[in-house]
This record gives structure tokens, sequence and C-alpha cells, in this order.
């Protein structure tokens, strides 16, 4: 399967997760979360689900064990709703995207001067006014 096919199916699991946990799952321990990414392995055998769950790290860790035993049923849900030819196996896990980035963020600070960040870009912009001679 193209990765063109595998980028767009995966954009379709993620949506038709996101409403499948928030609505089907009744799963107590399932806290808020968001479904941030899929990536379908080449094969379709597995497809694993990057969720950014909501609050303290243990109830994280609930949400992601609770996804886990869901991960049957929302497989059996999606397969009977999309027609592909197979539904992989759902493996879900925490998406530290957002850490890291943040976490880069908070190096550059620290490492450029003070108003340096976005100065670069007005640097090559003419001001208002001056003229092109």
């Amino acid at each position: 399967m193209s990765s063109r096919r595998r980028a767009r199916l995966g954009e379709q699991l993620r949506r038709e997760l996101s409403a499948k946990i928030r609505y089907l799952v009744r799963d107590p321990d399932v806290g808020p979360l968001s479904v941030t990414g899929v990536d379908v392995s080449a094969d379709l055998w597995i497809a694993r689900v990057y969720v950014e769950p909501h609050g303290s790290e243990d109830e994280q860790a609930c949400t992601l064990a609770g996804l886990a035993r869901a991960a049957p049923f929302l497989r059996s849900v999606l397969g009977r709703e999309l027609h592909i030819r197979r539904m992989p196996e759902l493996r879900f896990e925490r998406d530290t995207s957002i850490e890291a980035g943040q976490r880069i963020e908070a190096i550059l600070k620290e490492v450029l001067p003070p108003g340096d960040a976005g100065d670069a870009q007005a640097d090559d912009a003419p001001e208002a006014g001056e003229d092109d001679r």
C-alpha cells in the first residue's frame, strides 16, 4: 500500500477513533483524551494510535490501560464500518511530541538572547514607508 493511502487511512482512523472513544467506550478508567495521530504499518497489521490523555500521571496510566482493554472492541466496531480488507490491530501510545516541543522551546529560550526569536524574520522585511530605490 502506498504511503499516501496509508496516510489517508491513518487520518480516517484518527477521526473515527476520536468519535468512537468519546461516545462508545464505557470504561470508567478511560478519561478525557485527544487522539493526535495514527501511524499504520505498511502491511496493515498494526496501527499505532497516539493519544494525549488529560489529568495526572496516574489518571493518564489508567486511561492508557483502559484503551488497551477497549482496543478489540474498537477494532471490531471500525471493521464493520470501514470497508477495508484488513482492520489493523490498535496499539495505543502516549504522544510525547508536545512535551518534546515544549522542551526544545525552553532550551531555545535559554540559548538565544531575549528578543532574537522573531527579529530575524522582521529584519529581512522592509519597513513601512521605505522605498525600493
